[in-house]
């Protein structure tokens, strides 16, 4: 099942929840013309907390979501809160996974979740942020982070026994993290964890952004005897020639306050030169290479040239992905920089939503 995920929408309490499904979610299922649509649930810290202690609540929710036609595999657990703030970057990351507050965020998700979980889905999931941000970052830890992940490893286990159904984590690769890119995760986590229970998130902007090759990784992930347990299906910018006036140009629009977009250059040499952030690396870096930048843009609507996006790496990674062991991920599109997005300019959400999915659902095997 094809999924969206909502953190897309700014709501943090359960009634501005119900009521973005009836603003956004709601209209985008009547466009698509289809009984049921899956939605990725972005709950805040704050209303996973209350909904976990609150068994009502959650039943509450499972019925507006029921009633509206929409069904829920998947959460998205990598911001923690505040993701709509005037001003957002390095705060996603915080608290990293040596905070408890995160593992207990964690595990209020997969309480949520079990309850939610739609009747047709064979497991659920859960996204969550590959560590930290890279700095500070040391041996001890990485021990606090390993202990915090097999304590809610030890949670899903048990939820999961008593749903009948798995619950997973999927560690998501982003650059400038500990885990900057999959083939980190990868060495991070094969024989720290349960592979039943936690695998990776591939999110298809951020492994664009690595300059990663897609078939490549999804066998590196399965080699190493783990699974890709859900994919964001995003898109990153990429230039050819980024040191040229056109180009400069054109991603100078991108620049903006909210969100961290990282920035990779693939140099002649093949090294991958970094910039944490665009406006850092239109200054930094020497621009001999093509780019790629860490901003998620529509799927269905390419930028103004010279810029491209990269929906190529999208349709190679989740085409290697389909013949994984135990079938097809989950697959969630997530750009959740519609309002950032310098030609969006106030058009009308739900529908850039809509098509965002059907070219999902013509372009993506599901």
């Amino acid at each position: 099942m094809l999924s969206y995920c909502t953190n897309v929408h700014p709501a943090e309490d359960l009634d501005g929840i119900i009521g973005q499904l009836d603003t956004y979610a709601t209209p985008v299922r009547e466009s698509l013309a289809v009984d049921v649509l899956g939605v990725g649930l972005w709950l805040a810290a704050d209303v996973a907390a209350g909904l976990a202690a609150d068994a009502a609540a959650r039943a509450r929710l499972a019925g507006e979501l029921k009633a509206r036609g929409l069904a829920v595999q998947t959460l998205n657990a990598f911001p923690y809160g505040g993701f709509h703030d005037e001003v957002v970057k390095h705060a996603v990351y915080v608290p990293d996974w040596t905070d408890p507050r995160r593992a207990r965020y964690t595990r209020d998700c997969l309480t949520v979740l079990a309850d939610l979980l739609h009747s047709d889905a064979a497991y659920g999931s859960i996204s969550t942020l590959p560590l930290g941000w890279r700095e500070p970052w040391g041996p001890a830890a990485d021990d606090r982070a390993v202990a915090a992940f097999d304590e809610v490893t030890a949670y899903a286990r048990t939820l999961s026994g008593r749903i009948g159904r798995p619950l997973r984590l999927a560690v998501e690769p982003e650059p400038g993290c500990v885990l900057d890119t999959a083939a980190d995760a990868v060495a991070w986590l094969a024989g720290r964890v349960d592979a039943e229970h936690v695998g990776l998130c591939l999110d298809t902007c951020h492994l664009a952004v690595s300059f990663a090759d897609p078939t490549a990784t999804v066998r590196r992930i399965h080699d190493a005897g783990l699974d890709v347990v859900k994919v964001q299906a995003s898109a990153a910018l990429h230039v050819d020639r980024p040191g040229e006036a056109e180009a400069r140009a054109a991603l100078a629009e991108f620049v903006e306050p909210r969100y961290l977009h990282q920035v990779r250059e693939l140099a002649p040499t093949g090294e991958v030169l970094a910039a944490d952030d665009l406006d850092r690396a239109l200054e930094e870096l020497p621009g001999r290479g093509p780019w790629r930048v860490h901003f998620h843009v529509p799927l269905h609507a390419q930028p103004r040239p010279p810029l491209v996006s990269t929906t190529d790496v999208l349709t190679e990674a989740v085409a290697a992905v389909a013949g994984q062991r135990g079938g097809m991920p989950h697959v969630e599109v997530e750009t959740y920089t519609w309002t950032v997005l310098p030609t969006w300019r106030g058009s009308d959400l739900a529908t850039g939503i809509a098509d965002e999915l059907r070219w999902a659902r013509t372009e993506v095997t599901v």
